[in-house]
């Protein structure tokens, strides 16, 4: 999947990135699961130091690339959060939340040679600097070293990291081959951000659930809560590739487009076009001087991404990014109230605000 925008920054404490100090984590107990949550990131960083790190040397170096370039570390995040549900951080979560981190950064070594990126966290790719081969053996090394991590806890992990890997190999295959012949696009879309997101932020937070030794009953809640915040954070991204403003955005406006993607608002401009002669005109332009292979970046290109910025439907892709988002914390009905349900809520909260 295309590069996300920053939204934490690594050597910042969770409350202050969730900007939650004043607004919700006021309590004595608020402020403890804080304390605890920034406690744990640090435990799994240097976990992830540790993990990351083989004998051979390229592999060594390789490897450790985009570690070393940052990161914000939202998946543990979720599992440390999650884990007060039961009894805190306890040494499994760090293990289980260390391993979903690395399969994540397994996943971005792929994503760039899939999508031809030639940068990621604000450095050059991995395939530019090493070539394919090297990039996509190195993430299947990750993938490797992330389930020798699983194994450590027994069957449980071990099927939820097989099954989450599954998931991130579908969503993959399946955004490459495009939607069958019938096969309503947008509904291939939101199942591809869901496989490639979703799964394993779902799997983050149930992992937490899990390693705490949590009430079975949390772990349904958390899985859901995950995979729908999955597909409102992709969808914000849709919105905010539009963003005249590459300082903020992290990328130049219609960077996904550039590349061919046929983002969310393009997907509804799809719809549209056949009863709206507008829609069909922009569209034709967009897909002439933006989408096209070889197009050239120029004022032609830049009119037609200011157009579809302007258009109803980005608006619209805005507010199903915010729908997805309310189903999430809605998701959350079952869980206790306190500070694990308010800093999840709070989680959704700072996925969608990004876009204003």
């Amino acid at each position: 999947m295309k590069p996300s925008v920053p939204l934490f920054r690594r050597g910042s404490s969770v409350t202050s990135q969730l900007g939650l100090s004043d607004r919700i984590f006021s309590s004595k107990d608020d402020r403890g699961l804080a304390t605890g949550i920034d406690v744990g990131l640090e435990q799994v960083e240097a976990s992830l130091l540790g993990e990351v790190t083989f004998a051979d040397e390229v592999a060594n170096v390789t490897s450790r690339y985009l570690l070393n370039a940052g990161g914000k570390r939202v998946r543990p995040m979720l599992a440390l959060l999650t884990a007060h549900l039961g009894s805190g951080v306890l040494d499994d979560v760090v293990t289980a939340a260390t391993a979903i981190e690395i399969t994540h950064l397994a996943s971005l070594y792929h994503d760039d040679v899939m999508d031809d990126a030639h940068q990621r966290r604000g450095v050059p790719s991995a395939q530019t600097v090493w070539g394919n081969s090297i990039a996509i053996l190195t993430g299947d090394l990750l993938f490797a070293r992330a389930s020798q991590l699983m194994a450590r806890l027994g069957e449980r992990a071990i099927r939820l990291q097989a099954d989450t890997f599954e998931r991130l190999v579908l969503g993959q295959l399946h955004e490459t081959v495009g939607p069958h012949d019938g096969e309503d696009p947008v509904e291939h879309y939101i199942q591809v951000l869901a496989d490639k997101t979703g799964s394993l932020i779902a799997a983050a937070a149930q992992a937490g659930v899990i390693f705490s030794d949590a009430p079975d009953a949390f772990e349904r809640p958390v899985v859901q809560f995950g995979e729908k915040i999955g597909v409102a954070f992709q969808l914000i991204d849709d919105v905010l590739d539009l963003s005249p403003q590459p300082e903020e955005t992290g990328k130049f406006a219609g960077t996904d487009l550039r590349a061919g993607v046929a983002t969310l608002p393009v997907l509804r401009l799809r719809e549209r076009a056949p009863r709206d002669p507008g829609a069909a005109a922009l569209l034709a332009r967009l897909e002439r001087d933006v989408m096209a292979p070889g197009a050239a970046a120029g004022v032609a290109a830049d009119s037609a991404i200011a157009a579809l910025r302007e258009h109803d439907v980005t608006t619209q892709t805005l507010s199903e990014a915010h729908g997805w988002a309310r189903d999430a914390v809605a998701a959350l009905s079952p869980l206790p109230d306190g500070s694990v349900k308010k800093a999840l809520t709070r989680f959704a909260d700072t996925i969608v605000e990004r876009s204003s």
